[in-house]
């Protein structure tokens, strides 16, 4: 999941980058931002599916050690780390609609606005709120500061990154009497800062899953009778 989403960042900060200063032609650009888009949407599965199927406490009549069988999808509204994984994920199949689009450089600017500013906007959207829920999430509350903590580093970077795309959405509306963004410059710096700060905090999630591996309590001896495990 981390190396999904490092991959994806990395495309996008690249992308952004090219867009400003490189002189890569368009349709490299549009083909590297959907790419990008692809690996956001895989890693951000896995991290809905993980939220899916965590485990949970034991029913008082339930044998010790048994796991559920694995579940693609749920309906769990009330639990914090679900909607936020589930919001993440309608965010990035946004970008997936929006990057693809842009990929067809005969668009009108009301095509334009219409398929590929509007799905990467409310998919923007989608991401602030994913990353404001788990970052409340880690702090117990809506706000705080807790920069000693590896996990409040890696939801403050992703809080940070959805703001970054925030910005950048605005700026990428087409005015109609131009024809060109609002401002591409912003747009640009929003996709890269954005897609920085999305990559440092996936390369964050390889030492956070190592550490709580190593938190984790040791299985049951290998004489224990214990359920067998659900394929």
């Amino acid at each position: 999941m981390a190396v999904l989403f490092a991959i994806g960042s990395l495309c996008f900060t690249a992308g952004g980058i090219a867009s400003q200063w490189a002189t890569t032609p368009r349709p490299a650009i549009g083909v590297t931002f959907f790419v990008g888009s692809l690996f956001f949407t895989s890693a951000a599965y896995l991290q809905y599916s993980e939220a899916v199927n965590v485990e949970r406490p034991m029913a008082p009549r339930e044998p010790a050690h048994h796991r559920v069988r694995w579940r693609p999808a749920s309906w769990e509204p009330q639990r914090i780390d679900w909607l936020a994984t589930l919001v993440q994920l309608i965010g990035t199949v946004l970008f997936n609609i929006s990057t693809f689009a842009a990929m067809n450089t005969n668009l009108t600017t009301h095509q334009t606005n219409r398929r590929v500013w509007a799905p990467d906007a409310f998919g923007s959207i989608a991401f602030l709120i994913a990353s404001e829920l788990a970052f409340a999430e880690v702090c117990h509350r809506w706000v705080c500061w807790r920069d000693r903590t590896l996990s409040w580093k890696i939801v403050a970077l992703n809080l940070l990154g959805s703001i970054a795309f925030g910005a950048s959405a605005i700026a990428s509306l087409v005015e109609p009497s131009s024809g060109e963004p609002a401002s591409a410059r912003i747009a640009n710096a929003g996709t890269s800062i954005g897609g920085l700060c999305f990559l440092i905090g996936a390369l964050l999630l390889i030492p956070e899953a190592a550490a709580e591996e190593r938190a984790a309590p040791a299985g049951p001896p290998p004489d224990s009778h214990a359920a067998p495990l659900s394929s």
